[in-house]
């Protein structure tokens, strides 16, 4: 195999930047495919050999029929080695061009386990993982079946939506069936499931040959579908290292990938402890590094830039050769960030010398602070929550701009 290898990298939101960097310093072409409403976005340019643009539908989809044609295309011309989705949104994108161009990587049967909530949650099921009480909405009687043995509240969720879109709460059946009606044809594309209550944490992983050569446990102090419905403050901080909780995330996590099928990425996933039993219960997961600058997050805590690592295992794998993850430090990190209602927020009263990270975007305030004390990096997100919320906080996004 040539040393030189072409990678196409599918990223229909501006992120992804450190993997395009680091997969062009590892000797290979990078080409770029993205949606051309981002093409003045600052992409590192100087690290991509060109750059292919999709124009979205009136729907916002993409039609893939589309980029069938064009990527037959261009293959005429450039070979295509390896296909590698950035986002959330183009995991399935991806595995449709791996498998009709016959490239090497993730089908679309395992990608679903990696998008669609509802074969997550079946897949688990079927290898013994714990997870809520669920139901897709296929069929009435199934539905009837399961609000009579459901405990309320439950939430009707998207099966491939990203973070928290879409999500309704409902209290009970008579709830569920309003919105049964009112998804009409589209009740397919969801699911619903039992709400439980309990804290909420996050695995972020690099996998090789189907183990982890690295993993990092953190818990949300604000969840996503807390600050998606609630306008709250979005925090998370490093779990203790090595400590029974760790442990126990880390084994379910490992169950939750080998039941997947994953053999080499990045990986996001998500879990809840009961606060009723303290069990361990899978949520989620995705064949990506976690949104909402959770990398950077890890990256304070350990020295490992995740989209960086997870380049260099791609181009590895590509190539059958030897990969050998950087060391990493063990101290503990947390991240903050809200909507402001001030456009470019003053941050002179944020100046612990702990903060090592911070967030450059209008009508927004994030900071990511890094310790050897978990207490400390607490304590400090406390104070700088209280600040936010006198000072600063909005609570929905700002007119006419862009949602984050």
């Amino acid at each position: 195999m040539s040393s030189t290898l072409s990678f196409l990298c599918i990223s229909t939101y501006f992120k992804g930047n450190e993997f395009l960097r680091a997969c062009k310093q590892a000797g290979n072409k990078v080409y770029l495919l993205t949606n051309k409403k981002l093409e003045y976005k600052p992409w590192v340019r100087e690290f991509i050999d060109e750059v292919f643009y999709v124009e979205e539908k009136a729907d916002g989809s993409i039609d893939m029929n589309e980029v069938i044609l064009g990527l037959a295309y261009t293959m005429r011309s450039r070979k295509i080695d390896r296909i590698v989705a950035l986002d959330d949104f183009d995991v399935e994108k991806a595995a449709h061009l791996r498998e009709h161009f016959r490239i090497p990587g993730m089908g679309q049967t395992t990608g679903r386990h990696f998008r669609d909530k509802l074969a997550m949650r079946m897949k688990a099921q079927d290898a013994g993982i714990k997870v809520p009480m669920f139901s897709s909405l296929f069929n009435d009687n199934e539905i009837f079946e399961f609000t009579q043995k459901v405990q309320y509240p439950c939430v009707v969720k998207p099966r491939s939506e990203a973070s928290s879109t879409g999500i309704r709460k409902v209290y009970n059946s008579g709830q569920l069936w309003e919105v049964v009606h009112y998804l009409g044809d589209r009740r397919h594309e969801y699911l619903v499931e039992q709400f439980k209550p309990g804290d909420v944490f996050h695995v972020d992983s690099l996998s090789l040959n189907g183990e982890f050569v690295f993993s990092r446990s953190s818990q949300y102090l604000s969840t996503p579908m807390e600050v998606a419905h609630g306008g709250g403050i979005f925090r998370s901080v490093t779990v203790p290292i090595g400590s029974t909780l760790d442990v126990a995330l880390q084994e379910v996590n490992a169950q939750v990938m080998k039941a997947f099928g994953m053999n080499y990425s990045a990986t996001h996933s998500e879990f809840i402890k009961d606060h009723e039993t303290g069990e361990i219960i899978f949520l989620e997961t995705a064949s990506r590094v976690g949104g909402a600058n959770l990398a950077e997050m890890v990256e304070a805590s350990s020295g490992i830039n995740l989209w960086r690592e997870w380049a260099n295992i791609e181009t590895a794998v590509a190539k059958n050769e030897e990969y050998v993850l950087p060391t990493f430090e063990n101290l503990y990190s947390g991240i903050i960030i809200s909507l402001t209602r001030q456009q470019y927020p003053n941050l002179a009263e944020f100046d612990a010398p702990e903060i090592c990270w911070r967030m450059n975007e209008e009508y927004h305030i994030g900071l990511i602070v890094k310790s050897e004390s978990r207490e400390r990096v607490i304590e400090i997100l406390d104070d700088y929550a209280q600040k936010i919320y006198q000072n600063f906080h909005a609570s929905a996004p700002v007119p006419n701009k862009p949602t984050h």
